[in-house]
């Protein structure tokens, strides 16, 4: 029986054209984020089953790719439950294995610490556009820093990188969860509820706001809490401006929200908005959620246009690091969407800009041996002007063969005949 040639659904072969796009976007990745301080780090791509389903990933929790015991530890006729066989997961995402990192070698990292991380996750999610089971995540976190510098830093070097790379026009969308908490315990809703009301807020985007007042009801919460909340919503109706929606807040919220908070986030949009280098609008979003339980703080979306989705995110999540340590440390991270950038550009049909030239030497078969070397001692002085140079057999369809090279950038054909 012949093997299974094809990828397994929800991964993907990489061609080297997408390859070529992919390291480009890494380089310049790297590049920038070092350029703010931030230091790359590699952890690894499993992690104890324990630490991954600790009620700190949120949904993710439910898509893990276990890893079952091996060896004499692998008992199955005398398993009774997923415990008994299942000891690692392979990680999906990079914010519980940095905080796993930073807990075992916190004393010997500067404080506070800019991480930087590069690498594959795994999730047994339902593929599609722009999603796959496999896939890159690049992430920067600042850790042990409690103010807002955080934020600000962690925005201004996405945008940057997203900048450099060619993007324009986007959005950065910004919260707070305790802007969220003090919406809803003005409505009058029980804090146990919040969650739940969160899950359906985050909605908002595909049923509206209509959709979400139906959703709330039919769940069985209050009407005049749901018109209280909603009201909130119709205030803050294409409101953008960071400044403006803090000012409305705080004249309907009143005591539920502390004007500290209101601060917190004027000082990050005045900061970023005076020292930006790309193209973007730094948005204030109500409705803006992330749904992830971890958060504790400021949160944030990218949304680029082209794509019509969130392109990454992130915020603060100051208690998950207490999760391994006992002692709850500041952290804060932003993650760039890696594959949905690089579906972006593929499909705009991006080239790199800068790269060396490429050319192609086809010397045909039974080239002589004395002259092979002369064309070898050629390539070499090209690539010492620094051209890319190929060498290879010339193919009997010669023309199928120089479309397939042109497909990957060779733009000039060096021709060496046995003659």
């Amino acid at each position: 029986m012949a093997l299974n040639k094809k990828p397994v659904n929800g991964m993907k072969d990489i061609l080297p054209y997408e390859m070529e796009v992919r390291d480009y976007v890494t380089s310049i990745i790297k590049e920038t984020y070092r350029s703010f301080g931030f230091t790359p780090i590699e952890t690894p791509a499993m992690e104890s089953i324990g630490n991954l389903s600790n009620k700190q990933g949120g949904e993710n929790e439910k898509l893990i790719f276990k890893v079952m015991k091996r060896g004499e530890k692998l008992n199955i006729p005398e398993a009774t439950t997923e415990e008994d066989v299942v000891d690692f997961g392979m990680r999906y995402d990079l914010t519980v294995p940095l905080c796993r990192f930073y807990s075992n070698h916190a004393n010997e990292l500067t404080s506070p610490f800019k991480s930087l991380q590069i690498g594959s996750v795994w999730r047994a999610d339902r593929p599609q556009r722009g999603r796959y089971r496999q896939f890159t995540q690049c992430d920067i976190d600042i850790l042990g820093e409690p103010s807002n510098l955080a934020e600000i830093e962690l925005i201004l070097a996405t945008t940057t990188t997203l900048g450099r790379i060619g993007f324009k026009n986007f959005e950065i969308r910004i919260n707070e969860r305790r802007i969220l908490k003090a919406m809803a315990a003005y409505a009058g809703f029980a804090e146990e509820d919040y969650d739940s009301i969160f899950i359906t807020l985050d909605k908002m985007d595909k049923i509206g706001l209509d959709g979400v007042s139906k959703e709330l009801l039919e769940a069985g919460y209050p009407q005049e809490s749901i018109d209280k909340y909603v009201d909130l919503f119709d205030a803050l109706d294409n409101v953008k401006d960071v400044a403006a929606g803090m000012d409305i807040l705080l004249s309907k919220l009143g005591e539920f929200l502390d004007e500290e908070v209101a601060n917190w986030m004027r000082e990050i949009a005045t900061a970023v908005n005076a020292t930006k280098e790309a193209e973007f609008d730094l948005v204030f979003d109500p409705t803006l959620v992330r749904g992830m339980s971890y958060y504790t703080g400021t949160i944030f979306e990218i949304a680029i246009p082209e794509f019509g989705g969130s392109c990454g995110g992130g915020g603060r999540y100051d208690k998950m690091i207490g999760n391994f340590t006992g002692q709850n440390t500041p952290a804060c991270g932003f993650s760039i969407g890696f594959e949905r950038i690089i579906l972006l550009l593929m499909e705009q049909g991006f080239k790199v800009p800068g790269a060396n030239k490429k050319v192609a030497y086809l010397v045909e078969k039974g080239y002589p041996a004395d002259k092979l070397a002369e064309v070898m001692a050629q390539a070499k002085a090209a690539r010492g002007d620094g051209q890319t140079v190929l060498v290879v057999r010339m193919n009997k369809n010669k023309k199928f063969q120089k479309e397939q090279l042109s497909a990957e950038g060779y733009e000039e054909f060096v021709e060496f005949f046995n003659r």
